[in-house]
């Protein structure tokens, strides 16, 4: 079983000094930094862009997990790409063809990834996962940082880790949203292995703690 992988959302970080809570989050251990890139269509809110990722990219070894909540991903691969995104994940109620998307992905020499909101049906999504690195399920609304976690969500997480399990995939699952100690036992219990938590780490009295916390979960 692979050990539990955790992406702290740069999102909830202070955004005048994005380099040293990247460099925070290397110190605590943490495996990915998860960048949040919202376009102000697809969801109500707006972020950064591929500007930001490049001189993150400068400050820190992490491997820099992109998720574009955005209308038209396939436009912004490849710039994204070019900053020094190691992930994409694009989302799947963005797009007409996800398999076109995920090819592009793949050309660029990304890791592909599609998320889906906490209303998206699993099976509409279940034919990409062969050809997925990981599946984002959102156990938020998309759009801001600090809301509370969706428990109805769980069972969604448990329908796709055993439809995984069940056809011998590699995809793994990720989810991002309300995600702490105890609700991300949760998700881990029903199949997660990819935890992305912003709230819970950045607004910690001590975030390199709440990062070794959720990495010492166990199912």
């Amino acid at each position: 079983m692979n050990p539990l992988i955790i992406a702290p959302s740069i999102l909830s970080a202070d955004f005048g000094h994005l380099c040293d809570a990247a460099q925070l989050m290397e110190k605590a251990g943490a495996d990915w930094l998860h960048v949040d890139v919202m376009d102000g269509h697809f969801v109500p809110n707006i972020t950064i862009g591929p500007v930001v990722v490049k001189w993150l990219k400068k400050c820190t070894k992490l491997p820099l997990d992109v998720h574009v909540m955005i209308s038209d991903p396939m436009k912004f691969a490849k710039p994204f790409a070019e900053a020094g995104a190691w992930a994409l994940t694009f989302h799947y109620e963005a797009v007409t063809y996800p398999e076109v998307v995920i090819n592009e992905i793949k050309r660029l020499g990304l890791k592909a990834g599609i998320s889906i909101k906490p209303k998206t049906p699993a099976k509409l999504i279940l034919p990409f996962l062969k050809d997925l690195y990981f599946i984002l399920v959102m156990t938020v609304e998309p759009g801001f940082g600090g809301q509370s976690f969706l428990r109805g969500v769980l069972p969604k997480i448990k329908e796709i880790s055993e439809y995984i399990k069940d056809n011998n995939l590699k995809c793994r699952i990720a989810v991002d949203g309300g995600i702490n100690s105890e609700t991300g036992f949760e998700t881990v219990k029903a199949g997660a292995q990819i935890l992305v938590a912003g709230h819970s780490i950045f607004d910690s009295p001590d975030p390199i703690k709440a990062v070794q916390d959720l990495k010492s979960i166990t199912a």
